[in-house]
C-alpha cells in the first residue's frame, strides 16, 4: 500500500471517530437538556396536586359544618318537652250549676256545687270557691281540712265539685235567694276573677254564720262526704 492510501485511511478513521464523538457529546446533551424539563413537570404535578386536594377538602368542610349546626339548631328547637304547665280555669271557661242535696220537701242545709269546664282546652281549678250566699258579708269560710293539696285538671267536658253547709247550727239566720260564685285567686297572686250568678237549686233556703264550702274535689261524694256529716 503506497504511503498515500495509508494517509487517506487515517483520516478516515479519525473523522469516523469524532463523528462518532460529536454524536455522542450531542445525545448526552439533549438527554441532559430533556431532564430537567422532565424533573419541572414532574414538580409541577406535585404542587399542583396538593393544591387541588386542599381545595376539594376546604370546599367539602364547611358543607359539614353547616350540616353539624342544622341539626344542632333542629334538636334545640325541637326540644321535646316545652315545660309548659296547664293553665287554671276562667270563670269564662266554665258552666256552673248548684243541686239540692237533702231530697225534694226537706229543709235544704247540703249543696253540691258543680263546674263545667266547657272551653276547648284543658285547665285547673284549685285551691276553694268563693261563695257567697244571699246577703251574706262576705264569702262563706273554707273548711280547711278538705283540702287535698292538688289542682283538680279538667279536660273539656270534665266536671269538679265543691260542698256548701248552708246552715251549721250558728246565729243570724236569713234567707237565701240567689247565690255568687268565684274562682278567687289561689296563691293569692292577682286580683280574684269576677263572680257569676248560680241558679238557684230552689226559690230560697235559710243560712246561718256557721255555713262553710269544702275545697274543690273531683268527686260528688269527696265534696258532700264532709259536709254531710256535718
Amino acid at each position: 500500500m503506497s504511503m498515500l492510501a495509508r494517509r487517506n485511511r487515517t483520516n478516515r478513521r479519525a473523522w469516523t471517530s469524532y463523528a462518532l464523538g460529536a454524536a455522542a457529546v450531542a445525545a448526552l446533551l439533549a438527554t441532559t437538556a430533556c431532564e430537567p424539563g422532565s424533573s419541572d413537570a414532574a414538580d409541577e404535578a406535585k404542587a399542583s396536586t396538593p393544591a387541588s386536594a386542599t381545595s376539594s377538602a376546604s370546599s367539602a368542610a364547611p358543607s359539614t359544618t353547616a350540616s353539624a349546626d342544622a341539626g344542632g339548631s333542629g334538636s334545640e328547637d325541637s326540644g321535646g318537652d316545652d315545660g309548659s304547665e296547664t293553665p287554671l280555669c276562667t270563670i269564662e271557661e266554665l258552666a256552673v250549676s248548684a243541686q239540692n242535696y237533702d231530697g225534694k220537701g226537706e229543709d235544704i242545709r247540703h249543696i253540691l256545687l258543680t263546674v263545667q269546664n266547657v272551653g276547648d282546652g284543658k285547665c285547673d281549678v284549685q285551691g276553694a270557691p268563693e261563695v257567697t250566699l244571699g246577703d251574706a258579708q262576705g264569702p262563706a269560710p273554707v273548711k280547711d281540712a278538705t283540702d287535698s293539696g292538688e289542682p283538680i285538671t279538667l279536660a273539656p267536658g270534665d266536671e269538679a265539685y265543691a260542698g256548701v253547709l248552708a246552715t251549721g247550727g250558728g246565729m243570724d239566720t236569713y234567707d237565701v235567694t240567689f247565690i255568687k260564685l268565684g274562682l278567687g285567686s289561689p296563691g293569692g297572686e292577682a286580683e280574684a276573677g269576677p263572680e257569676v250568678d248560680v241558679p238557684m237549686p230552689v226559690d230560697s233556703f235559710p243560712a246561718d254564720d256557721g255555713q262553710w264550702v269544702s275545697y274543690w274535689q273531683g268527686t260528688e261524694g269527696l265534696a258532700m262526704r264532709p259536709v254531710t256529716q256535718s
